[in-house]
């Protein structure tokens, strides 16, 4: 019933952000690969957890109680565009981490460069939780993520998740519909990634903190857990994976990105981008004055979003629409009734 309400309600913004995502200019399906051509095993291969599918479009990570799985870009990039559609495990997924990231922790261990989407299981009848996060030159003791709930059952069917890195901003975006930017300036200095990084798709037991902060763990009864990838996408330069050298023509790609439709958030795509956050963002660091005293410095304080939430960066709890208007209704007067007009 919580799930069925959650995904009934604000039909209106629902239907504005779909609307926007089918209108996108970004040819999503246009540069797909094969995840042959772009990707390689990371975990979970020799288990049978990797399941790719005939045509090598479409890969399956599972998760059961011997191992978890994920997957590696073949190269490491210096800044691009990188996506995939997802479909993500349904009912009982407690204690799940999905993760569609960027990385190169394994090659700066003290400091990587990070930015992440990570899809937060929950039990029976609550709805997945999705997490963005990014991390410059190793600044872990500085996290800076949001949190947000999305408009539709992700486990249904497969919906669009993408990365933007440039040189002058960051942009998450779902369904083609923009829900986070970051732009660089000088004051965040090293804190903005800049080192090439692979991209990654992982599910794995997070039992220890990812659902309730641990209090509800992965039940194996329930696996394997299944995440489902396609029309996966990697524009950008690649870097030698071993020298770490970039590709003469890199500069070019860099500005091409820069400039692309979807490097760009136009007027419209900005409004939808707004209503999505007042809607549904649960939590922003940039609001969490307890943690941040100060913001940091990316952070745009928006007085539309930061009216809604507490100093903990976490959203406040309104009424709905109907409970108001039946508090409203219990506050009017009652008409004294005299004892003919009861038995009529």
């Amino acid at each position: 019933m919580a799930v069925a309400s959650f995904f009934n309600n604000f039909t209106f913004i629902s239907f504005f952000l779909l609307s926007l995502s089918c209108i996108s200019t970004f040819a999503f399906n246009g540069s797909t690969l094969s995840f042959d051509d772009a990707y390689s095993p990371l975990f979970g291969d020799e288990n049978g957890n990797i399941v790719r599918s005939s045509d090598g479009k479409t890969v399956r990570l599972l998760l059961d109680s011997h191992t978890g799985s994920g997957f590696i870009s073949s190269s490491p990039y210096s800044y691009g565009f990188f996506g995939a559609s997802i479909k993500l495990p349904s009912y009982y997924t407690a204690g799940i981490v999905v993760a569609f990231y960027t990385s190169n922790g394994d090659i700066f261990e003290k400091t990587h460069d990070e930015l992440d989407f990570e899809f937060l299981g929950n039990i029976d009848g609550k709805p997945w939780r999705v997490q963005t996060n990014l991390y410059g030159n190793g600044s872990t003791s500085r996290g800076r993520e949001e949190r947000y709930q999305m408009w539709f059952d992700p486990s249904k069917e497969f919906h669009r998740y993408s990365i933007l890195w440039t040189p002058n901003n960051i942009i998450f975006s779902i369904d083609d519909v923009p829900i986070r930017e970051v732009v660089h300036n000088d004051a965040m200095g090293r804190d903005y990634p800049s080192k090439p990084m692979s991209i990654y798709a992982t599910i794995w037991d997070a039992s220890s903190w990812a659902t309730a902060g641990g209090r509800y763990k992965v039940n194996y009864k329930y696996a394997p857990f299944v995440s489902e990838y396609t029309d996966l996408v990697l524009q950008g330069c690649a870097v030698d994976p071993i020298q770490q050298v970039l590709s003469a023509n890199c500069s070019g790609k860099e500005a091409d990105m820069s400039n692309a439709d979807h490097a760009v958030i136009t007027p419209e795509r900005r409004v939808a981008m707004q209503k999505f956050r007042e809607r549904y963002m649960t939590y922003s660091y940039c609001y969490d004055l307890r943690r941040y005293p100060v913001p940091p410095p990316e952070c745009v304080i928006v007085p539309s979003e930061q009216k809604l939430f507490k100093d903990t960066g976490r959203k406040l709890r309104f009424r709905s629409h109907h409970q108001r208007q039946s508090k409203r209704r219990s506050e009017l007067p009652v008409a004294k009734i005299s004892d003919g007009q009861a038995a009529m």
